[in-house]
Protein backbone atom coordinates (compact mmCIF):
# COMPACT_ATOMS: atom_id res chain seq x y z
CA UNK A 1 0.00 0.00 0.00
CA UNK A 2 1.73 3.08 -0.78
CA UNK A 3 2.02 5.88 1.58
CA UNK A 4 -0.96 7.94 0.06
CA UNK A 5 -2.97 5.73 0.35
CA UNK A 6 -6.09 7.24 2.46
CA UNK A 7 -5.51 4.21 5.52
CA UNK A 8 -1.82 5.98 5.83
CA UNK A 9 -1.85 9.23 4.24
CA UNK A 10 0.58 11.41 6.10
CA UNK A 11 -1.72 14.19 6.99
CA UNK A 12 -3.75 11.95 8.41
CA UNK A 13 -1.72 10.10 10.30
CA UNK A 14 -0.10 12.98 11.77
CA UNK A 15 -3.04 14.45 13.14
CA UNK A 16 -3.93 11.18 14.65
CA UNK A 17 -0.36 10.69 16.01
CA UNK A 18 -1.39 14.37 17.45
CA UNK A 19 -5.05 13.19 18.65
CA UNK A 20 -3.16 10.49 20.71
CA UNK A 21 -1.01 12.16 22.12
CA UNK A 22 -2.83 14.57 23.91
CA UNK A 23 -5.59 11.49 24.95
CA UNK A 24 -2.54 9.36 26.05
CA UNK A 25 -0.76 11.89 28.25
CA UNK A 26 -3.15 11.92 31.20
CA UNK A 27 -3.54 8.16 30.98
CA UNK A 28 0.25 7.59 31.14
CA UNK A 29 0.66 9.73 33.98
CA UNK A 30 -1.69 8.10 35.68
CA UNK A 31 -0.32 4.65 35.23
CA UNK A 32 2.89 5.89 35.43
CA UNK A 33 2.01 7.50 39.30
CA UNK A 34 -0.15 3.51 39.54
CA UNK A 35 3.35 2.19 39.32
CA UNK A 36 5.13 3.93 41.51
CA UNK A 37 2.66 2.99 44.15
CA UNK A 38 4.26 -0.26 43.27
CA UNK A 39 7.71 1.73 43.57
CA UNK A 40 6.55 2.79 47.11
CA UNK A 41 5.55 -0.39 48.62
CA UNK A 42 8.66 -2.22 47.68
CA UNK A 43 10.89 0.48 48.68
CA UNK A 44 9.34 1.01 52.47
CA UNK A 45 9.29 -3.03 52.17
CA UNK A 46 12.76 -2.67 51.17
CA UNK A 47 14.35 -0.59 53.65
CA UNK A 48 11.90 -2.64 56.55
CA UNK A 49 13.52 -5.79 55.59
CA UNK A 50 14.52 -8.10 52.75
CA UNK A 51 11.98 -10.32 54.64
CA UNK A 52 9.44 -7.98 53.92
CA UNK A 53 10.16 -7.14 50.84
CA UNK A 54 10.21 -10.66 49.70
CA UNK A 55 6.60 -10.86 51.09
CA UNK A 56 5.56 -7.73 49.63
CA UNK A 57 6.35 -9.69 46.51
CA UNK A 58 4.50 -12.66 46.92
CA UNK A 59 1.67 -10.95 48.54
CA UNK A 60 1.71 -8.78 44.78
CA UNK A 61 1.70 -11.47 43.20
CA UNK A 62 -1.08 -13.05 44.33
CA UNK A 63 -2.90 -10.00 44.43
CA UNK A 64 -2.86 -8.87 40.64
CA UNK A 65 -2.93 -12.83 39.58
CA UNK A 66 -6.87 -12.57 39.97
CA UNK A 67 -7.01 -8.93 40.20
CA UNK A 68 -6.37 -9.19 35.80
CA UNK A 69 -9.52 -10.85 35.48
CA UNK A 70 -11.96 -8.13 36.50
CA UNK A 71 -9.48 -5.58 35.23
CA UNK A 72 -9.73 -6.59 32.30
CA UNK A 73 -12.88 -7.96 31.92
CA UNK A 74 -13.85 -3.98 32.95
CA UNK A 75 -12.09 -3.18 29.41
CA UNK A 76 -15.35 -3.85 27.50
CA UNK A 77 -16.57 -0.23 28.76
CA UNK A 78 -14.09 2.03 26.53
CA UNK A 79 -14.86 0.92 23.29
CA UNK A 80 -18.79 0.06 23.97
CA UNK A 81 -18.58 3.76 25.45
CA UNK A 82 -17.13 5.30 22.19
CA UNK A 83 -18.75 3.06 19.75
CA UNK A 84 -22.08 4.91 21.03
CA UNK A 85 -20.74 8.07 20.99
CA UNK A 86 -18.94 7.73 17.56
CA UNK A 87 -22.05 6.27 16.56
CA UNK A 88 -24.08 9.14 17.60
CA UNK A 89 -26.16 7.31 20.67
CA UNK A 90 -24.49 8.91 23.74
CA UNK A 91 -28.07 8.95 25.70
CA UNK A 92 -27.42 5.24 26.00
CA UNK A 93 -24.10 5.25 27.68
CA UNK A 94 -25.59 6.17 31.34
CA UNK A 95 -27.76 3.04 31.14
CA UNK A 96 -25.06 0.68 29.97
CA UNK A 97 -22.69 2.57 32.78
CA UNK A 98 -24.95 1.46 35.37
CA UNK A 99 -25.18 -2.26 34.43
CA UNK A 100 -21.17 -1.93 34.21
CA UNK A 101 -21.41 -1.35 38.14
CA UNK A 102 -23.07 -4.37 38.98
CA UNK A 103 -20.40 -6.17 36.98
CA UNK A 104 -17.92 -4.71 38.73
CA UNK A 105 -19.54 -5.20 42.15
CA UNK A 106 -20.20 -8.95 41.31
CA UNK A 107 -16.35 -9.45 40.15
CA UNK A 108 -15.29 -7.57 43.24
CA UNK A 109 -17.35 -10.59 45.45
CA UNK A 110 -15.19 -13.53 43.44
CA UNK A 111 -12.22 -11.41 43.91
CA UNK A 112 -12.54 -10.74 47.45
CA UNK A 113 -13.26 -14.67 48.39
CA UNK A 114 -10.07 -15.98 46.26
CA UNK A 115 -7.67 -13.51 48.42
CA UNK A 116 -9.48 -14.84 51.82
CA UNK A 117 -8.59 -18.50 50.93
CA UNK A 118 -5.20 -17.84 48.94
CA UNK A 119 -3.35 -17.80 51.81
CA UNK A 120 -3.83 -20.88 53.18
CA UNK A 121 -2.24 -22.47 50.19
CA UNK A 122 0.86 -19.90 50.10
CA UNK A 123 2.82 -23.34 52.04
CA UNK A 124 1.85 -26.30 49.26
CA UNK A 125 2.71 -23.76 46.49
CA UNK A 126 6.26 -24.21 47.86
CA UNK A 127 6.88 -20.35 49.18
CA UNK A 128 9.60 -20.03 51.75
CA UNK A 129 8.32 -20.64 55.22
CA UNK A 130 9.71 -17.30 56.38
CA UNK A 131 8.31 -14.93 53.28
CA UNK A 132 4.55 -16.68 54.41
CA UNK A 133 3.65 -14.41 57.54
CA UNK A 134 4.22 -11.06 55.70
CA UNK A 135 2.71 -12.10 52.42
CA UNK A 136 -0.46 -13.37 54.29
CA UNK A 137 -0.74 -9.98 56.45
CA UNK A 138 -0.37 -8.47 53.10
CA UNK A 139 -3.23 -10.10 51.81
CA UNK A 140 -5.58 -10.02 54.53
CA UNK A 141 -4.76 -5.80 54.56
CA UNK A 142 -5.45 -5.17 51.18
CA UNK A 143 -8.32 -7.39 50.24
CA UNK A 144 -10.70 -4.68 51.99
CA UNK A 145 -9.67 -2.85 49.21
CA UNK A 146 -10.98 -4.80 46.40
CA UNK A 147 -14.41 -3.25 45.63
CA UNK A 148 -13.06 -0.10 45.87
CA UNK A 149 -10.85 -0.65 42.82
CA UNK A 150 -13.54 -2.43 40.61
CA UNK A 151 -15.75 0.07 41.04
CA UNK A 152 -12.55 2.69 40.34
CA UNK A 153 -11.60 1.18 37.02
CA UNK A 154 -15.17 1.21 35.70
CA UNK A 155 -15.70 4.86 36.41
CA UNK A 156 -12.12 5.26 34.93
CA UNK A 157 -13.17 3.30 31.87
CA UNK A 158 -15.86 5.62 31.07
CA UNK A 159 -14.01 8.47 31.03
CA UNK A 160 -11.84 7.09 29.48
CA UNK A 161 -14.06 5.66 26.06
CA UNK A 162 -14.98 9.33 26.42
CA UNK A 163 -12.47 10.69 26.22
CA UNK A 164 -11.78 12.75 29.11
CA UNK A 165 -8.52 10.99 31.18
CA UNK A 166 -7.89 14.09 33.28
CA UNK A 167 -8.84 11.97 36.27
CA UNK A 168 -7.21 9.25 35.79
CA UNK A 169 -3.79 11.06 36.00
CA UNK A 170 -4.63 13.24 39.06
CA UNK A 171 -6.43 10.54 41.43
CA UNK A 172 -3.41 7.92 40.00
CA UNK A 173 -1.22 10.87 41.64
CA UNK A 174 -3.02 11.41 44.41
CA UNK A 175 -3.22 7.62 45.58
CA UNK A 176 0.56 8.18 46.33
CA UNK A 177 -0.10 10.86 48.60
CA UNK A 178 -2.01 8.89 50.60
CA UNK A 179 0.12 5.76 50.50
CA UNK A 180 3.61 6.92 51.35
CA UNK A 181 2.86 8.60 54.38
CA UNK A 182 0.08 6.07 55.70
CA UNK A 183 2.37 3.39 54.32
CA UNK A 184 5.40 4.09 56.18
CA UNK A 185 3.47 4.81 59.50
CA UNK A 186 1.48 1.54 59.52
CA UNK A 187 5.16 -0.17 57.71
CA UNK A 188 7.47 1.23 60.70
CA UNK A 189 4.94 1.79 63.67
CA UNK A 190 5.48 5.60 63.92
CA UNK A 191 3.33 7.97 66.57
CA UNK A 192 2.05 4.61 68.78
CA UNK A 193 0.96 2.38 66.25
CA UNK A 194 1.94 -0.96 66.45
CA UNK A 195 5.26 -1.87 63.23
CA UNK A 196 2.90 -4.29 61.11
CA UNK A 197 5.74 -4.65 58.11
CA UNK A 198 4.31 -6.05 54.95
CA UNK A 199 0.72 -6.48 56.79
CA UNK A 200 0.30 -2.49 57.41
CA UNK A 201 1.08 -1.90 53.87
CA UNK A 202 -1.71 -3.96 52.43
CA UNK A 203 -3.95 -2.15 55.30
CA UNK A 204 -2.50 1.51 53.70
CA UNK A 205 -3.16 0.16 49.95
CA UNK A 206 -6.87 -0.60 50.78
CA UNK A 207 -7.62 3.00 52.30
CA UNK A 208 -5.82 4.58 49.10
CA UNK A 209 -8.14 2.64 46.88
CA UNK A 210 -11.17 3.48 48.49
CA UNK A 211 -9.98 7.27 48.70
CA UNK A 212 -9.17 7.05 44.76
CA UNK A 213 -13.24 5.74 44.21
CA UNK A 214 -14.78 8.12 46.29
CA UNK A 215 -12.67 10.35 44.55
CA UNK A 216 -13.76 9.35 40.96
CA UNK A 217 -16.98 9.27 42.05
CA UNK A 218 -17.11 13.06 43.04
CA UNK A 219 -15.82 13.98 39.83
CA UNK A 220 -18.34 12.21 37.68
CA UNK A 221 -21.37 13.25 39.47
CA UNK A 222 -20.08 16.69 39.30
CA UNK A 223 -18.28 16.75 36.04
CA UNK A 224 -20.57 19.00 33.43
CA UNK A 225 -19.50 17.09 30.73
CA UNK A 226 -21.31 14.02 31.83
CA UNK A 227 -24.91 16.01 33.03
CA UNK A 228 -26.66 14.84 29.94
CA UNK A 229 -25.92 10.94 31.05
CA UNK A 230 -27.27 11.21 34.11
CA UNK A 231 -25.11 8.06 35.49
CA UNK A 232 -26.02 8.76 38.99
CA UNK A 233 -29.38 9.78 39.28
CA UNK A 234 -31.53 6.49 39.23
CA UNK A 235 -31.27 3.23 40.24
CA UNK A 236 -31.26 0.32 37.76
CA UNK A 237 -31.44 -3.41 39.03
CA UNK A 238 -29.18 -5.86 37.48
CA UNK A 239 -30.03 -6.56 33.49
CA UNK A 240 -28.05 -9.66 33.10
CA UNK A 241 -28.80 -9.50 29.15
CA UNK A 242 -26.70 -6.27 29.01
CA UNK A 243 -24.15 -7.65 31.51
CA UNK A 244 -24.08 -10.46 29.41
CA UNK A 245 -23.07 -8.57 26.51
CA UNK A 246 -20.09 -7.01 28.78
CA UNK A 247 -19.14 -9.70 29.43
CA UNK A 248 -18.99 -11.40 26.20
CA UNK A 249 -16.64 -8.40 25.11
CA UNK A 250 -15.04 -8.10 28.47
CA UNK A 251 -14.23 -11.78 29.51
CA UNK A 252 -11.90 -12.36 26.15
CA UNK A 253 -9.77 -9.46 27.09
CA UNK A 254 -9.84 -10.27 30.95
CA UNK A 255 -8.54 -13.78 30.28
CA UNK A 256 -5.88 -12.16 27.58
CA UNK A 257 -4.73 -9.88 30.19
CA UNK A 258 -4.50 -12.69 32.72
CA UNK A 259 -2.72 -15.04 30.22
CA UNK A 260 0.16 -12.62 30.32
CA UNK A 261 0.14 -11.00 33.29
CA UNK A 262 0.15 -14.36 34.94
CA UNK A 263 3.30 -15.15 32.92
CA UNK A 264 5.00 -12.68 34.80
CA UNK A 265 3.01 -13.41 38.56
CA UNK A 266 3.73 -17.08 38.03
CA UNK A 267 7.71 -16.32 37.11
CA UNK A 268 7.66 -14.32 40.35
CA UNK A 269 5.98 -17.37 42.56
CA UNK A 270 8.43 -19.49 41.02
CA UNK A 271 11.41 -17.17 41.94
CA UNK A 272 9.97 -16.86 45.37
CA UNK A 273 10.69 -20.83 45.60
CA UNK A 274 14.65 -20.10 45.33
CA UNK A 275 15.22 -17.92 48.26
CA UNK A 276 14.50 -14.15 49.70
CA UNK A 277 17.86 -12.27 47.68
CA UNK A 278 16.52 -13.98 43.89
CA UNK A 279 12.67 -13.06 45.21
CA UNK A 280 13.53 -9.68 46.15
CA UNK A 281 15.78 -8.78 43.05
CA UNK A 282 13.77 -10.34 40.93
CA UNK A 283 10.24 -8.06 42.82
CA UNK A 284 13.26 -5.01 42.20
CA UNK A 285 13.84 -5.26 38.10
CA UNK A 286 10.26 -6.38 37.22
CA UNK A 287 8.93 -3.21 39.38
CA UNK A 288 11.12 -1.10 36.89
CA UNK A 289 10.39 -2.44 34.10
CA UNK A 290 6.42 -2.33 34.72
CA UNK A 291 6.99 2.01 35.51
CA UNK A 292 8.39 1.38 31.90
CA UNK A 293 5.65 -0.46 31.19
CA UNK A 294 3.08 2.47 31.59
CA UNK A 295 3.57 4.26 29.06
CA UNK A 296 2.72 1.82 26.28
CA UNK A 297 0.06 0.55 28.33
CA UNK A 298 -1.67 4.17 28.41
CA UNK A 299 -1.26 4.49 24.54
CA UNK A 300 -3.01 1.14 23.90
CA UNK A 301 -5.90 2.52 26.08
CA UNK A 302 -5.74 5.84 24.20
CA UNK A 303 -5.25 3.55 20.85
CA UNK A 304 -8.69 1.58 22.05
CA UNK A 305 -10.87 4.60 22.34
CA UNK A 306 -9.95 5.78 18.82
CA UNK A 307 -10.27 2.75 16.81
CA UNK A 308 -13.51 2.42 18.94
CA UNK A 309 -14.81 5.80 17.97
CA UNK A 310 -13.33 5.46 13.75
CA UNK A 311 -15.30 1.93 14.03
CA UNK A 312 -18.85 3.81 15.40
CA UNK A 313 -17.95 6.55 13.04
CA UNK A 314 -17.82 3.68 10.44
CA UNK A 315 -14.16 5.53 9.28
CA UNK A 316 -12.67 1.85 8.18
CA UNK A 317 -9.58 3.79 6.87
CA UNK A 318 -9.57 5.98 10.33
CA UNK A 319 -9.63 2.63 12.13
CA UNK A 320 -5.91 1.95 10.76
CA UNK A 321 -4.83 5.59 11.31
CA UNK A 322 -5.39 5.70 14.74
CA UNK A 323 -3.35 2.17 15.21
CA UNK A 324 -0.63 3.14 12.83
CA UNK A 325 -0.31 6.36 14.94
CA UNK A 326 -0.15 4.32 18.54
CA UNK A 327 2.54 2.35 16.57
CA UNK A 328 4.61 5.08 15.54
CA UNK A 329 4.83 6.50 19.31
CA UNK A 330 5.07 2.70 20.48
CA UNK A 331 8.52 2.21 18.81
CA UNK A 332 10.28 5.77 19.82
CA UNK A 333 8.83 5.28 23.86
CA UNK A 334 10.23 1.92 23.99
CA UNK A 335 13.28 3.03 22.68
CA UNK A 336 14.05 5.09 25.13
CA UNK A 337 12.49 3.19 27.54
CA UNK A 338 15.23 0.16 26.52
CA UNK A 339 18.23 3.17 26.57
CA UNK A 340 17.25 3.90 30.59
CA UNK A 341 17.24 -0.13 31.47
CA UNK A 342 20.92 -0.25 29.49
CA UNK A 343 22.79 2.79 31.19
CA UNK A 344 21.15 3.01 34.18
CA UNK A 345 20.59 -0.28 35.54
CA UNK A 346 22.64 0.28 38.82
CA UNK A 347 21.49 3.59 39.64
CA UNK A 348 17.76 2.82 39.42
CA UNK A 349 18.37 -0.60 41.63
CA UNK A 350 20.19 1.25 44.00
CA UNK A 351 16.54 3.46 44.93
CA UNK A 352 15.46 -0.23 46.67
CA UNK A 353 17.89 -2.04 48.23
CA UNK A 354 21.40 -1.27 50.35
CA UNK A 355 21.82 -5.52 50.07
CA UNK A 356 24.64 -6.14 47.73
CA UNK A 357 23.77 -9.56 46.03
CA UNK A 358 20.00 -8.61 46.24
CA UNK A 359 21.42 -5.13 44.30
CA UNK A 360 23.96 -7.06 41.79
CA UNK A 361 21.49 -9.46 40.24
CA UNK A 362 18.91 -6.95 39.98
CA UNK A 363 20.65 -4.66 37.75
CA UNK A 364 21.90 -7.94 35.47
CA UNK A 365 17.89 -8.60 35.41
CA UNK A 366 17.00 -5.49 34.39
CA UNK A 367 19.28 -6.11 31.15
CA UNK A 368 16.95 -8.62 30.20
CA UNK A 369 14.01 -6.38 30.78
CA UNK A 370 15.70 -3.55 28.36
CA UNK A 371 15.64 -6.87 25.29
CA UNK A 372 11.78 -6.98 25.76
CA UNK A 373 10.92 -3.43 25.66
CA UNK A 374 10.13 -3.57 21.66
CA UNK A 375 7.89 -6.54 21.80
CA UNK A 376 6.34 -5.44 24.75
CA UNK A 377 5.07 -2.55 23.54
CA UNK A 378 4.20 -3.63 20.02
CA UNK A 379 1.89 -6.61 21.98
CA UNK A 380 0.01 -4.31 24.11
CA UNK A 381 -0.38 -1.64 21.64
CA UNK A 382 -1.97 -4.32 19.45
CA UNK A 383 -4.34 -5.83 22.10
CA UNK A 384 -5.33 -2.22 22.38
CA UNK A 385 -6.35 -1.59 18.58
CA UNK A 386 -8.15 -5.18 18.68
CA UNK A 387 -9.91 -4.38 21.71
CA UNK A 388 -11.46 -1.13 19.93
CA UNK A 389 -12.61 -3.34 17.05
CA UNK A 390 -13.71 -5.67 19.90
CA UNK A 391 -12.02 -8.34 18.43
CA UNK A 392 -11.36 -10.44 21.81
CA UNK A 393 -11.80 -14.24 21.11
CA UNK A 394 -9.20 -15.07 18.96
CA UNK A 395 -6.35 -12.62 20.77
CA UNK A 396 -7.05 -14.69 23.86
CA UNK A 397 -6.06 -17.69 22.13
CA UNK A 398 -2.84 -16.15 20.77
CA UNK A 399 -1.91 -14.81 23.88
CA UNK A 400 -2.35 -18.44 25.69
CA UNK A 401 -0.16 -19.70 22.87
CA UNK A 402 2.50 -17.02 23.02
CA UNK A 403 2.70 -16.94 27.42
CA UNK A 404 2.13 -20.15 28.33
CA UNK A 405 2.68 -22.70 25.22
CA UNK A 406 5.99 -20.71 24.62
CA UNK A 407 7.01 -18.19 27.71
CA UNK A 408 6.12 -20.65 30.16
CA UNK A 409 7.52 -23.26 29.12
CA UNK A 410 11.30 -21.60 27.65
CA UNK A 411 11.57 -19.96 31.15
CA UNK A 412 10.81 -22.87 33.43
CA UNK A 413 13.06 -25.11 31.15
CA UNK A 414 15.74 -22.56 31.45
CA UNK A 415 15.76 -21.12 35.13
CA UNK A 416 14.46 -24.53 37.26
CA UNK A 417 15.35 -27.29 34.64
CA UNK A 418 18.97 -26.08 33.63
CA UNK A 419 19.37 -24.08 36.82
CA UNK A 420 20.16 -20.83 35.37
CA UNK A 421 17.97 -19.42 38.08
CA UNK A 422 15.78 -16.12 37.75
CA UNK A 423 17.65 -15.23 34.35
CA UNK A 424 16.44 -18.02 33.14
CA UNK A 425 13.43 -17.53 33.86
CA UNK A 426 13.64 -13.68 32.23
CA UNK A 427 14.67 -15.11 28.81
CA UNK A 428 11.23 -17.00 28.86
CA UNK A 429 9.72 -13.65 29.43
CA UNK A 430 11.43 -12.09 25.78
CA UNK A 431 10.61 -14.94 24.03
CA UNK A 432 6.33 -14.92 25.17
CA UNK A 433 6.43 -11.75 24.21
CA UNK A 434 8.17 -11.55 21.05
CA UNK A 435 5.89 -14.16 20.00
CA UNK A 436 3.07 -12.41 21.30
CA UNK A 437 4.43 -8.84 19.38
CA UNK A 438 4.35 -11.20 16.18
CA UNK A 439 0.86 -13.11 16.30
CA UNK A 440 -1.38 -9.44 18.04
CA UNK A 441 0.07 -7.46 15.51
CA UNK A 442 -0.65 -9.78 12.43
CA UNK A 443 -4.13 -10.31 13.95
CA UNK A 444 -4.74 -6.15 13.84
CA UNK A 445 -4.10 -6.12 10.13
CA UNK A 446 -6.52 -8.76 9.29
CA UNK A 447 -8.66 -7.32 11.04
CA UNK A 448 -9.03 -4.08 10.73
CA UNK A 449 -8.97 -4.41 6.81
CA UNK A 450 -11.38 -1.97 5.38
CA UNK A 451 -13.49 -4.15 3.35
CA UNK A 452 -13.74 -6.86 6.24
CA UNK A 453 -14.91 -4.44 8.81
CA UNK A 454 -17.40 -2.68 6.20
CA UNK A 455 -19.03 -6.52 5.88
CA UNK A 456 -19.01 -7.10 9.41
CA UNK A 457 -20.69 -3.91 10.41
CA UNK A 458 -23.36 -4.04 7.53
CA UNK A 459 -23.84 -7.06 9.72
CA UNK A 460 -24.58 -6.36 12.97
CA UNK A 461 -25.57 -3.00 15.39
CA UNK A 462 -22.81 -0.63 16.55
CA UNK A 463 -23.02 -1.61 19.59
CA UNK A 464 -23.82 -5.24 20.31
CA UNK A 465 -26.59 -5.49 22.75
CA UNK A 466 -29.77 -4.12 21.10
CA UNK A 467 -30.89 -0.85 23.91
CA UNK A 468 -34.37 -1.49 23.20
CA UNK A 469 -33.91 -5.01 24.88
CA UNK A 470 -31.71 -4.11 27.45
CA UNK A 471 -33.07 -0.91 28.68
CA UNK A 472 -30.05 1.05 27.88
CA UNK A 473 -32.38 3.52 26.11
CA UNK A 474 -31.45 6.86 25.54
CA UNK A 475 -31.76 9.81 28.82
CA UNK A 476 -31.37 12.76 27.23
Amino acid sequence: MSASSPSISRAGLAGEIRTTVVLAAPLVAGHVSTGLIGFVDNTLAGHHSTTTLASVTIGTALWWLPMMVPIGTLLSVPPSVSQLEGAGRRGEIGGLFRQALWMAVLLSVFLFAFLTLIPHALAAMGIAAEIIPGARDFLHGIRWGVPALTLFFCMRYLSEGLHWTLPTMLLSAGGLLILLPLGYVLTFGKFGLPEMGAGGLGIASAAMLWVQAIGFFLVLRKARRFADLRLFERFDPPHWPTIRGLLATGLPIGVTVLMEGSLFIVTALLIGRLGEVPASAHQIAINLSALCFMVPMGLAEATTVRVGHSLGRRDYHGVRNAAFAGYAIVVGTQLLSGILLLTANDLLVSFYTADAAVATLAASLLLYAAAFQFPDGIQVLSAGALRGLKDTRRPMILAALAYWGVGMPVGAGLGLGLGWGPKGMWIGLIAGLTVASVLLCTRFMRSSEPERLARRMAEESPHEVDPRETGCTREA
